[in-house]
């Protein structure tokens, strides 16, 4: 009887292990799975999942089984080089409420001025490819239709009453609205207007209701906006102070024209800056025949365009592939098959390595010194003639293009800042002690992140829960002289005109 009950009893902790071994391995195995969702939900709620449409798959006659999705989720940031995040990255879609340190600085110190320098919001390719079907893109403004922003409504009926706009040259003529049923090429789409509409909510939560930055009878003199010949950088100034200003009025608004993508207004002659510019477009094209992969799959998507090789390559296929990839649209296709996700994946991979070894060879670190100091002395001019007490111009915008800004961040030192994306911004504000009259400080952000203490006139400077800011002294010295040091020149002038050995 005895060894009949310690049968039974091992019989039964045996069943109890067996189902103990199934139960472990079911929950290994599924709830990684779940935990993965839950994370990717918690961390990228503004990267929605993103399927072909099911009208469009219809048309392209893909059944249910056999949609993909365009842009893959990612679930946070990769440790090695990621084309489709960088590209999510850079498309900038407009979702959940976004972080920024605008505006952090001790207590006991007070806002004199902010500039911000801005890169237009997303807008239709500048270039097409041959013999393919353009994105279908509705750039006329329609609040109803996603994204959309609270103040659409308002800005739309506001841009059309502007009679009363006070622009130079030949921005009077450009559109203050995207208008047209089918994008023009280089034109900015909704997307890129509610961005800019949602940057300038965040400043004003920031700068108007935190800081008090203007008066509350604020006039003219009090902003300063200057935007390039370009209907989609105008357009993009205009959204952010709409949202940004108390009451946008447009007799307090003067809008200034640069001519210049790099902003050097009467400073533009500068030879050596040119040179290196040209030295840098060499670099970019031995970096680029390098590449056997990408003259592999720049061959394959001749093939399917029926163009050559050297067409397709002129066309600059990464911009327009963008396009598609940004607004979920489905890449080219022809008779010959269509471009494809691993295609825009070599493609997307050469330019993240091409910006890498970039920084690596220094020529266009040279070539951004000399083309962003007329705009880099304008700034500091500015800071210091507020910090002596002049309160003019204590906002100012302007608004550009990825070729203003990245000369700016490789100017700075900023070495691990990624391009410009749609409407990136740049921020700089001046900061004053009460308490001590001559102290003045700066701080520089991108994207809403700090980077005062990654920039090359600051980097030196120790960073302390005293010290947050970085003296405006530093940033005057860099533009005045340390920005020419690496030049083996004293002034722009000396630097621009200086013999090559």
């Amino acid at each position: 009887m005895l060894l009949r009950n310690r049968f039974l009893l091992l019989l039964a902790l045996a069943g109890l292990l067996a189902f103990l071994s199934l139960s472990l391995q079911f929950f290994s195995r599924w709830l990684p799975v779940s935990l993965q969702l839950k994370t990717e939900m918690q961390m990228f709620p503004e990267f929605p999942v993103r399927l072909i449409p099911a009208d469009q798959a219809r048309e392209e006659g893909l059944s249910a089984k056999n949609r993909k999705r365009i842009m893959p989720e990612p679930l946070t940031e990769p440790p090695a080089l990621d084309p489709l995040y960088e590209a999510n990255l850079y498309c900038n879609t407009p979702g959940a409420k976004e972080r920024s340190m605008e505006g952090h600085a001790p207590p006991n110190l007070k806002l004199l001025s902010v500039q911000v320098i801005i890169r237009h919001g997303d807008r239709y390719p500048l270039y097409a490819i041959p013999k393919t079907k353009r994105p279908d893109i509705d750039c006329v403004l329609e609040p109803s239709r996603k994204p959309s922003h609270p103040h659409l409504t308002d800005f739309i009926s506001h841009m059309s009453r502007g009679v009363e706009a006070q622009m130079d040259g030949t921005l009077g003529s450009l559109p203050r609205l995207p208008n047209h049923i089918m994008c023009e090429m280089g034109e900015l789409t909704q997307t890129g207007v509610v961005q800019h509409l949602r940057n300038g909510q965040l400043l004003k939560e920031i700068y108007l209701k935190k800081h008090r930055l203007l008066p509350s009878a604020w006039t003219a003199k009090h902003l300063y906006f200057e935007s390039t010949g370009k209907s989609r950088t105008l357009q993009s100034g205009l959204a952010l102070l709409y949202s940004f200003l108390p009451h946008f009025d447009w007799k307090k608004i003067n809008i200034k024209h640069q001519w210049s993508t790099i902003f050097c207004s009467n400073h533009c002659d500068c030879p050596l800056r040119n040179h290196y510019l040209e030295e840098e477009q060499r670099r970019q094209y031995s970096f680029r025949v390098k590449n056997s992969l990408l003259e592999k799959t720049y061959i394959n998507m001749a093939k399917i365009v029926g163009i050559p090789t050297r067409q397709l390559r002129a066309s600059n296929p990464i911009d327009s592939l963008l396009c598609n990839f940004c607004h979920n649209a489905s890449f080219p296709c022809t008779k010959n098959g269509c471009i494809d996700l691993e295609h825009f994946k070599v493609i997307k991979t050469h330019q993240l390595e091409d910006e890498k070894e970039r920084h690596e060879k220094q020529l266009y670190f040279k070539y951004a010194l000399m083309a962003t100091y007329p705009l880099f002395n304008q700034t500091a001019n500015r800071m210091l003639h507020i910090a002596g007490g002049k309160r003019e111009e204590v906002f100012a915008l302007y608004s550009a293009h990825d070729v203003t800004l990245s000369p700016v961040m490789s100017a700075l030192g900023l070495k691990e800042a990624r391009f410009p994306r749609f409407a990136a911004r740049l921020v700089f504000e001046l900061w004053h002690d009460p308490d001590k009259a001559n102290d003045h400080y700066v701080r520089v952000l991108y994207n809403g992140e700090d980077v005062t203490f990654q920039t090359s006139f600051c980097q030196d400077q120790q960073k302390s829960p005293k010290r947050l800011l970085c003296p405006l002294k530093k940033f005057s010295t860099f533009v005045q002289k340390e920005m020419f040091l690496s030049l083996n020149s004293t002034g722009y002038y000396d630097a621009c005109h200086q013999r090559l050995l």
